[in-house]
């Protein structure tokens, strides 16, 4: 069956998160958002994971559901679905390998609480794990990858937003060149890496190495508002044996929901400091220096993977799921209106349209223009429009700011 999964996010035990994230606000945005799956985020975290214990139940197909008496939180009939969670964490690995720092943000996925212990026990002798629900560890990736799998054959470890200059397998400023560099022999237990925001499949199938590699996308949510920004749909057995299954043979993802690259923060070249965006010819005409200050010119994702890549722009890997791109409905519903997206009247557009046409990928993807209109706009519902076929504005994001996409309709 094809189900929508959102398998990176955070608990509010993560730094810079929010603190309504709870099991019981996760249930009932997830179920807004038209996501079937949410992994539980944080899951080293031992007041988190205490937490999950005690508000969540096993299923039959290795995935955890909150438990009846929580599901207080009132959904839209509209929205409503049966919604589970899958046990997974996130891990910045900070070391030294091939005379260099690395830093590479790992995310793991475990099949029960059981093997989540084990583990938490593991990394519990090289850290503090409760001093940030995304542990700060001094460990390497390839290590991390070996204790995943003697808490359990069935864990999976799936590198973090691969491309992001900072903590990422690829990154330009501490990452490496090819996934063997960093996981030696263990590399083919690596089935698939994370996009991340600002890149999406097309920049990734530039590279021949990443040919027999799964490509998922998932929000890195921080907020509950966030969740389902970017997101994996499979189309396996809803179960986690049946991700796992789905994940390692590549057969299981059958598309991708992605942000516009370009308005990740970390899409193009660029010095924030000084307000300068570069393409990656000028970063190197510019000897990867700031033409304002002199500074270091952070490296972002389009030049990196131009780095490594081995096929042109536009390439297209053969047999590889299709993806579509989205902007979040309020940022649309903000353009609409000409206010913030928390305005109370973008606020009350937004859950007016999940009440009367359904769950936001609904609304986004899949209803009918004319049912968009009639619950909110003429003008939001050509943005929406205007959305899917690819008519945009865009100005890239660099160096840890958020670009913007915009549709002209609004």
């Amino acid at each position: 069956m094809k189900f929508i999964a959102d398998l990176h996010i955070h608990s509010r035990y993560s730094r810079a998160t929010s603190r309504d994230l709870t099991p019981e606000t996760l249930w009932k945005w997830g179920q807004l958002k038209g996501i079937r799956v949410l992994g539980t985020g944080d899951c080293t975290h031992p007041g988190w994971l205490a937490e999950l214990e005690a508000k969540m139940v096993p299923t039959d197909c290795g995935l955890l559901a909150l438990r009846d008496e929580l599901r207080q939180a009132e959904v839209p009939a509209s929205c409503r679905a049966e919604l589970s969670f899958l046990l997974s964490g996130e891990i910045s690995c900070i070391y030294k390998k091939g005379g260099r720092t690395r830093k590479v943000h790992c995310l793991v996925y475990l099949p029960d609480f059981a093997a989540a212990r084990r583990l938490n026990t593991s990394l519990a002798r090289i850290g503090n794990l409760a001093s940030d629900g995304r542990p700060i560890l001094k460990l390497d990736a390839k290590e991390l990858l070996q204790m995943a799998l003697e808490a359990s054959p069935e864990a999976m470890l799936i590198p973090a937003h691969a491309w992001t200059p900072h903590f990422s397998v690829f990154g330009a400023v501490s990452g490496f060149d090819s996934l063997s560099e960093c996981f030696d022999d263990l590399t083919p237990e690596i089935r698939a890496i994370e996009t991340g925001l600002s890149s999406d499949p097309s920049m990734n199938w530039r590279l021949s190495a990443l040919d027999g590699i799964t490509l998922v996308s998932n929000s890195d949510a921080h907020s509950a508002a966030k969740l389902g920004r970017e997101a994996t749909v499979f189309d396996t057995e809803l179960s986690y044996r049946g991700i796992f299954s789905g994940i390692a043979s590549g057969r299981g993802v059958a598309s991708t929901i992605e942000f516009f690259p370009e308005q990740g923060k970390y899409h193009a070249d660029g010095h924030r400091g000084c307000g300068v965006r570069l393409s990656p010819s000028e970063t190197v005409a510019s000897g990867h220096r700031c033409p304002a200050c002199g500074a270091k010119v952070t490296v972002g994702v389009l030049h990196r993977v131009e780095m490594l890549s081995d096929r042109g722009e536009g390439a297209r890997l053969a047999g590889a799921p299709p993806f579509r791109s989205v902007i979040p409905l309020l940022d649309l519903i903000g353009g609409a209106l000409k206010v913030g997206t928390g305005a109370k009247r973008a606020q009350a557009m937004y859950f007016d349209l999940l009440q009367q046409v359904g769950n936001e990928f609904q609304v986004l993807l899949e209803a009918p223009l004319d049912a968009v209109r009639d619950a909110s706009s003429a003008a939001l519902a050509q943005g929406i429009g205007a959305m899917r076929t690819g008519e945009v504005e865009i100005d890239p994001g660099y160096d840890g700011r958020f670009g913007t996409v915009s549709v002209n309709q609004l």
